[in-house]
């Protein structure tokens, strides 16, 4: 037996047999954020999160897990990821200048809860080239242990200065450098904020070597404006979507699910 199988069986329940692609929903910002709108309540979450069974996989934090199981148990419901990372480099209330970040569990723990990934942060372009040699040291630590165990790992790679340096999230040379060290460091997949144009993309999906998930980031103004981005991140070469408030916030969530499904897998 190998734990390569592992990997691979696991990325078969990520990724749609027909399209290649995957529709992610991330639902894990109350780790980060608090009680957002379509997870204000244990009771909302639960009704949220059943209603999003046709996405091919769902984030939820290591504290939700057992309490939303119900949404990942059934051959049709979406394969688990794991949010595996705290960090408070973005946090709106109660903010640092300069964040950090630790995990909220083990790699083992994860595999035993019936997880299919886990994902954590990359913050490079820190002040103190120390901080990002421990960032360094620890998603590595991560890879090798998810290679272990057969667990599919995922790497979300972003600038340590995005509170004073905003363009950053933008900015393609600054994403295709975090991207490809985390690609390098050992993830599976990588997960990227939209850079901001077709060309931008392009350039990610060529010189990251994994596949790579585009992020939504905050709720759109508009719902079109949302499946604006997310036709642009697949045309240009995205593998998927890991879309969180453009979703779970909607009206009719399972209506978005069905769209945004279309928009990925062109069904």
């Amino acid at each position: 037996m190998d734990s390569r199988t592992g990997k691979k069986i696991r990325l078969g329940r990520i990724f749609d047999e027909k399209s290649g692609n995957a529709l992610v929903v991330a639902y894990s910002h109350g780790v980060i954020m608090g009680p957002l709108s379509g997870m204000r309540s244990l009771k909302e979450m639960k009704e949220v999160t059943l209603a999003m069974a046709e996405v091919d996989a769902l984030m939820v934090a290591p504290g939700m897990i057992t309490s939303l199981e119900e949404a990942f148990i059934g051959k049709s419901r979406p394969a688990l990821f794991v949010h595996f990372d705290y960090q408070s480099y973005v946090r709106k209330v109660l903010p640092y200048p300069v964040g950090a970040t630790v995990e909220l569990g083990s790699v083992e723990n994860a595999l035993a809860a019936g997880a299919d990934a886990i994902m954590s942060y990359l913050y490079i372009g820190h002040e103190d080239p120390e901080i990002e040699k421990l960032e360094i040291k620890r998603n590595a630590a991560i890879a090798r242990e998810c290679e272990r165990l057969g667990m599919v790992y995922v790497i979300e790679a972003l600038s340590a200065r995005e509170n004073t340096n905003p363009e950053d999230r933008k900015d393609a040379a600054v994403l295709s450098l975090s991207c490809r060290i985390a690609a390098e460091l050992g993830a599976d997949l990588v997960k990227s904020q939209y850079p901001g144009s077709l060309e931008a993309v392009e350039e990610l999906s060529e010189t990251c070597p994994v596949p790579l998930l585009l992020a939504g980031g905050a709720k759109c103004e508009t719902p079109q404006m949302a499946y604006d981005l997310a036709e642009k991140s697949m045309e240009a070469g995205a593998r998927g979507l890991v879309f969180g408030r453009n979703i779970f916030e909607a009206e009719d969530i399972s209506a978005e699910v069905k769209r945004y499904r279309q928009i990925v897998h062109g069904n």
